[in-house]
């Protein structure tokens, strides 16, 4: 993976340790497609959870595999904004329980017992998960003094 920083830069890796959203771009006949996600950083890939019955980003993969993945950090009380975008490909592999915990964990807390009823459905396999492999990823720190 090639890391493109900007002139002001942070740590890719403590990012991405944060529960943020990411937003992956794909491909369609239609045109573009934009779909807000959870995430999971591991062995150098964004690992996301779909479902092919109710999500239509696993099958655009499929006919598509190039997409791009945006993840922000933004305080506005702060001006932080800090941004990582990512260039790649992706693929749809088997589901694999404990890696979607690990995903859910970093949203939801390590008590799975306490997470919301409706994020069971997300563990079982009617799941798939999504293996974003980034070829470059542009890292800048974009932040400003705020002026309130």
């Amino acid at each position: 993976m090639e890391i493109i920083k900007g002139t002001k830069s942070f740590d890719l890796d403590q990012f991405l340790k944060k529960p943020l959203f990411a937003h992956l771009s794909t491909s369609s006949k239609e045109g573009p497609r934009e779909s807000p996600v959870w995430f999971h950083w591991e062995n150098d890939c964004i690992w996301i959870t779909g479902n092919p019955s109710t999500n239509s980003f696993p099958g655009r993969i499929e006919e598509n595999s190039e997409c791009a993945i945006g993840i922000v950090d933004f305080d506005p009380a702060t001006g932080k904004v800090w941004h990582a975008g990512f260039r790649g490909r992706a693929a749809v592999e088997p589901f694999d329980k404990g890696l979607a915990v690990r995903l859910f964990i970093r949203y939801l807390g390590s008590e799975e017992n306490n997470w919301d009823p409706m994020f069971k459905r997300f563990l079982d396999d009617s799941n798939v998960l999504i293996r974003f492999v980034p070829e470059t990823v542009v890292v800048r720190d974009q932040s400003y003094i705020p002026s309130f």
